[in-house]
């Protein structure tokens, strides 16, 4: 990484495995608290073991990484050579972990290092699509405001839908927003959200889970089809039906390359639970 802009990321990007140590990518983990005890998000927790504290009914919060974790990190890739770093973060109305890195940005500023910290305005491949579009402009020489630049364009251009089995875990963690409105038929609803401006809002309800999903794939479809996208797929212990999603997707639109599928983490899983899925729709230009 010497002579280079880095990226920094947080781990609710959700990247596909080995796409940052590839393309150098640091990752910073949220903490998870269960039972008591916190833990760094996919290094010491991951989203199966929320989903089945989930269902035990355990308590499970959410916390941002501390302003001095990521002066660490910026310090120690500044002592490794890194000429600047991009730090790129999940909605900062969903986290304040965004927060922490402008609080340590400023402090590692003070001795005349530079970090950029962009508030993605999103989250999962939402955000890790322009992480990694940044990790690669880098690698071609890009200064770091080019890489700001495309890194917040991917990400406020990316479309997040998602399907939840139940309003439930979202109320308890306070991110429900104006899907609150659903709450009093939430046992005869099935909830269809999408992210606005870095906040999650209520898209649809239907009656069962075959038509939210295939509410889901729809407008996922009707998303994509006039543009060049990459797609992600992200769920919590539902394999099977991320699965079916995106190979409909496939099926709708011929066009599409690979589809990116993957278990959301801790954090997120936390506050959508267990059967949760979700399509990421990211233009490509």
């Amino acid at each position: 990484m010497s002579g280079h802009v880095v990226v920094v990321t947080d781990s609710t990007a959700y990247l596909p495995p080995g796409a940052a140590d590839e393309l150098g990518i640091i990752v910073v983990p949220l903490q998870v608290v269960l039972e008591g005890k916190s833990f760094a998000e996919d290094v010491e927790i991951t989203g199966e073991r929320v989903a089945r504290a989930l269902r035990a009914d355990l308590p499970v919060t959410t916390s941002r990484p501390s302003p001095q974790a990521f002066v660490e990190v910026y310090e120690r890739l500044r002592g490794q050579g890194a000429t600047g770093i991009v730090s790129v973060h999940l909605s900062g109305d969903i986290s304040g972990t965004v927060d922490a890195a402008r609080l340590a940005a400023a402090e590692v500023a003070a001795s005349g290092f530079t970090v950029d910290v962009v508030d993605s305005r999103s989250l999962g491949m939402g955000l890790g699509f322009g992480v990694i579009s940044a990790a690669k402009l880098s690698r071609q020489g890009a200064s770091a405001a080019e890489m700001v630049h495309l890194a917040a364009r991917r990400s406020l251009n990316s479309s997040i839908y998602m399907y939840v089995d139940t309003l439930e875990y979202l109320r308890r963690g306070g991110r429900i927003g104006a899907a609150q409105a659903w709450l009093g038929s939430a046992l005869t609803i099935k909830p269809l959200l999408y992210l606005v401006d870095g906040r999650l809002e209520p898209l649809d309800r239907v009656r069962t889970t075959a038509r939210a999903i295939d509410r889901l794939v729809e407008v996922a479809v009707a998303d994509a089809q006039d543009v060049e996208v990459e797609i992600a797929v992200h769920h919590l212990a539902a394999p099977d039906r991320a699965a079916d999603v995106a190979q409909r997707l496939r099926e709708r639109l011929p066009a599409l390359g690979e589809v990116t599928v993957g278990e959301v983490g801790a954090v997120v899983g936390a506050h959508v639970g267990p059967g949760a899925v979700g399509v990421v729709v990211s233009p490509v230009s």
